[in-house]
């Protein structure tokens, strides 16, 4: 009888014994089917240490019977045909490995892609944040012979997208004169104060100047 050592050496990768947790017959009869240990590492590292119990191996408790599972027909050990085999058959199934690891990581990417490409969908069809700003505009007429209430007519009849005109009054700036005070409304990207101003200024009948008294983004 001899004992299947490829058998026995992936028996023992995961377990100290043949059988249980402890020596047992089990380990005896692979034991003494051997005559040598050093072939595989498992076995080798196993065969040392029931060699420490050679004085009490006739001793140990337990049945030999799960021992048997590793002996087989065969005389002696597997020969280097065999060894070579099973080498091969471990690069093959390092190789498989590999093409699962390959089709692993193909599938981790094609899930990026799409979490990417939904995340871009959904970022483009947020509504855009619009900026607005709330201005003070100061509208000086050319003395106190304007009509005020004709000036601001000609103001609130400009009109253009992003552009609210709001509440307005009249504020005394000296010598009978006063000077239009009005708030408006505007979208930062749609309306440029510079060329509203300009705008203003081209009823040259009543305005005499612009300025902005104050701007606050909401």
């Amino acid at each position: 009888m001899s004992v299947d050592l490829s058998k026995l050496e992936q028996h023992l990768a995961s377990r100290s014994y043949v059988e249980g947790y402890t020596p047992s017959q089990a380990d005896v009869l692979v034991f003494n089917a051997i005559k040598a240990g050093d072939i595989y590492p498992n076995v080798a590292r196993w065969y040392t240490h029931i060699q420490s119990f050679s004085a009490e191996l006739e001793t140990l408790p337990g049945s030999s019977t799960a021992g048997e599972t590793f002996l087989s027909s065969g005389g002696g050990a597997a020969p280097a045909a065999k060894a070579a085999k099973a080498a091969e058959e471990d690069d093959d199934e390092v190789d498989l490995f590999g093409e699962d690891d390959e089709e692993d990581d193909a599938e981790a990417e094609r899930v990026k892609a799409e979490r990417v490409a939904a995340y871009n969908a959904k970022k483009a069809n947020k509504p855009k944040t619009i900026a607005k700003s709330v201005v003070t505009m100061d509208i000086k007429p050319w003395d106190d012979e304007t009509d005020m209430k004709a000036l601001e007519e000609a103001v609130r009849s400009i009109e253009q997208p992003g552009l609210v005109w709001g509440a307005s009054k009249l504020v005394a700036i000296g010598y009978g004169i006063k000077k239009l005070q009005i708030t408006l409304v505007v979208e930062d990207e749609l309306v440029s104060t510079d060329e509203l101003q300009e705008k203003i200024a081209e009823f040259e009948d009543y305005v005499q100047s612009t300025d902005i008294a104050a701007m606050q983004k909401l």
